[in-house]
């Protein structure tokens, strides 16, 4: 079954318009919605949950419609907003079991879902204190373990390492990968921040001014490079030289040489090259492109119209 199936669909407000004709289809997975501030992502989000009307067009999410089924799907949705909601007065059990209830959990099993899934995120030891005393990360787990408890198919996470410190959002983008490869629960999340996208999705929407730009998997974005990276333990100036004297363009960076790759008989060269150098090889890997070298490189869609136009 298609996860997501939007037809023109169209959110206005006033005279702004979040979302314009909007043509999109994804099959299950981890899916980054990516777009600058205010380009329509986390109004796609309240529609597909059924909380805004579409202006026009359709939408379905697994099979439901978004306008006349919004309170059946969410009852298979979780949804992480990314402001801050969360009662400061009452423990993390208490409000996620209540949401759990919510949900249409019984009282004892949401209790008992409630234990296991902040067990998950990792709050089970302070499950039973007051939230105003959490830290921002503890919060968002919070919010996370609240969009899990009923058991969701899809789970929505709108900016979820909003406000976290590095290590907090390594934790987080870790959590939500395991959440999706293990778990097997599908995944949209929306992040402004690209090298999140890249490190936990296997599919990119990207939206701009509320129009679809790209809808793709993460594998044609981030082909590989013809760029070998190479590290040794000796010294590597050595081994450039040799490289060079054997016709390969190689450069530097830091401790790393940067070999231009023609064909794989370049792997067989820098390894016997290496042994015959008496070097340690420590690093041998192919480049991949990454999402911001993409972006950066492609006009955007207001950029390619205003050139048109010219």
């Amino acid at each position: 079954m298609t996860l997501i199936r939007t037809a023109s669909l169209t959110k206005r407000f006033a005279k702004v318009t979040a979302l314009d004709a909007l043509d999109l289809e994804l099959e299950s997975g981890i899916i980054g919605l990516v777009g600058a501030n205010g380009a329509g992502k986390s109004t796609l989000i309240k529609l597909l949950l059924g909380l805004l009307e579409p202006t026009s067009g359709s939408g379905e999410v697994m099979g439901l419609d978004v306008s006349r089924q919004g309170t059946e799907l969410r009852q298979f949705v979780g949804y992480m907003p990314e402001h801050d909601c969360l009662p400061t007065d009452v423990s993390a059990t208490e409000f996620v079991a209540h949401m759990a209830q919510i949900s249409g959990l019984p009282r004892g099993a949401a209790r008992e879902r409630t234990a296991e899934t902040l067990r998950h995120v990792g709050l089970f030891e302070a499950r039973y204190r007051e939230m105003r005393g959490y830290s921002t990360g503890m919060k968002q787990r919070v919010k996370l373990a609240q969009a899990l408890v009923h058991d969701p198919r899809l789970i929505l996470l709108d900016e979820p390492t909003n406000g976290l410190d590095p290590e907090g959002r390594d934790d987080m983008l870790r959590l939500i990968r395991r959440i999706g490869s293990e778990f097997g629960i599908a995944i949209i999340l929306s992040s402004h921040l690209l090298s999140e996208i890249e490190r936990v999705c296997d599919h990119l929407v990207e939206i701009e001014d509320g129009r679809l730009v790209r809808s793709v998997p993460m594998t044609e974005l981030t082909a590989p490079t013809r760029v070998l990276t190479v590290e040794v333990d000796g010294d590597g100036d050595r081994l450039a030289e040799r490289l060079q004297e054997q016709g390969v363009v190689v450069s530097r960076s830091g401790r790393f040489l940067l070999v231009q790759k023609e064909d794989d008989a370049l792997l067989d060269l820098v390894r016997d090259s290496v042994v015959d150098l008496g070097l340690g090889l420590v690093r041998l890997e192919q480049g991949r492109r990454r999402l911001e070298e993409l972006f950066q490189t492609q006009p955007t869609l207001a950029e390619a119209e205003e050139d048109s136009r010219v």
